[in-house]
């Protein structure tokens, strides 16, 4: 099952220094944005032990970006998505790469193990 989830928002990076409540908005916003977006995309609950999932970067623009902060910043999306799949995150061989093009999402691959 492939889907498309919205790039992380700035304040996700491990780079940002916000207050820790407005941090805690922003996590929640992006994981319930990611849980509907993939609802939207037919993403439905699977019966397995164990995933695999590969996440492919598209950034927004052009500007360099450190492929761990990217990871980092999806950590609550990645729970939105888990939430919607019914498997704990913990379960997940999870990969990732990043695009050579500019778009701005992230393209998520999950295949039963």
């Amino acid at each position: 099952m492939k889907i498309v989830l919205p790039w992380p928002p700035k304040e996700l990076s491990s780079n940002s220094r916000q207050h820790h409540m407005a941090l805690a908005r922003a996590k929640k916003r992006y994981r319930q944005a990611c849980a509907w977006t993939a609802k939207a995309q037919g993403m439905c609950q699977l019966d397995a032990e164990q995933l695999l999932v590969h996440l492919v970067f598209v950034p927004p623009d052009r500007r360099r970006r450190d492929d761990q902060n990217c990871m980092a910043a999806m950590k609550s999306g990645l729970d939105g998505l888990a939430d919607v799949l019914g498997v704990d995150d913990s379960r997940w061989k999870t990969s990732y790469a990043m695009a050579g093009e500019i778009g701005g999402m992230v393209r998520v691959e999950v295949t039963p193990a």
